[in-house]
């Protein structure tokens, strides 16, 4: 089993979901991103989920957006990305999943990139803008190493494409709970309930839902039916106003929404 499935089964074996926590990498420098992956890890995320800075972010909302832009403005490389990792894996054994776009990958070379995010002790990758169909590179890269790839499925993916990326997604399926952008909404579409559903239709073991989860409540509402919550914007948003500090109490606030 792979790190990122052994811990949802292992949050699902202390009757909880599992809490997935996303911060932007180098934000608002490179070691206070570190800082705050650690402290989130240790607040309760079972799985870290960090994001390289992009500068075409087409995925995310505007708190992330303005983030990973100021790192980006700060001086991020591509090279922090494994810095980052190397770093948070030596203080924490929770799984770190890089969230990157595809071009990087595909500018530093994919068998590069999964050589060195296995050497920093990554778990693997989650792509937002490549699907399986065209990421036959990825996927043998993946394979080789052993590490994840975590696809998305959408609620408006035909019934072919649900298959197919339950057929590649390794560690979970990243199920998009709504249409859009990331960010915060008041209340989540039912539409993630009936796309985790077709999901388990298609043999999907673990599926973590995402986009615009931003309070405990609305985590506890997404375990009832799936593996798992994603949560981003709540905890730039709590970094950005409150430090690593408001950081730890924000994710401390989330987790208590995980029990089932």
């Amino acid at each position: 089993m792979s790190r990122v499935a052994a811990a949802i089964e292992a949050a699902h074996a202390a009757g909880r979901g599992a809490f997935v926590g996303y911060l932007p990498i180098g934000y608002p420098d490179l070691q206070t991103s570190i800082d705050a992956a650690v402290a989130l890890a240790e607040a309760g995320a079972d799985i870290l989920e960090l994001g390289p800075p992009y500068s075409d972010p087409v995925m995310d909302g505007v708190v992330i957006q303005e983030a990973t832009h100021a790192a980006l403005e700060a001086g991020f490389r591509l090279a922090d990305t494994f810095t980052a990792v190397r770093a948070i894996a030596a203080r924490t054994d929770v799984p770190i999943l890089v969230m990157t776009y595809w071009n990087p990958v595909l500018q530093y070379g994919v068998d590069r990139y999964a050589d060195d995010l296995l050497a920093a002790g990554g778990a693997g990758l989650i792509t937002p803008d490549i699907t399986p169909e065209a990421a036959a590179e990825w996927i043998s890269a993946s394979e080789r190493t052993g590490l994840d790839r975590v696809f998305l499925a959408a609620p408006t993916s035909t019934d072919e494409r649900l298959a197919m990326i339950a057929e590649a997604s390794t560690g979970f399926v990243y199920t998009v709970s709504t249409m859009g952008i990331t960010g915060e909404r008041a209340e989540l579409d039912a539409a993630a309930r009936t796309l985790v559903g077709r999901l388990r239709g298609h043999g999907v073991a673990h599926a973590c839902v995402g986009i615009g989860i931003s309070t405990p409540a609305q985590i506890a509402g997404v375990v009832e039916y799936a593996d798992g919550a994603i949560v981003g914007t709540a905890l730039v948003r709590a970094l950005r106003d409150g430090g690593v500090a408001g950081l730890t109490a924000e994710a401390r606030a989330l987790a208590s929404g995980t029990p089932r």
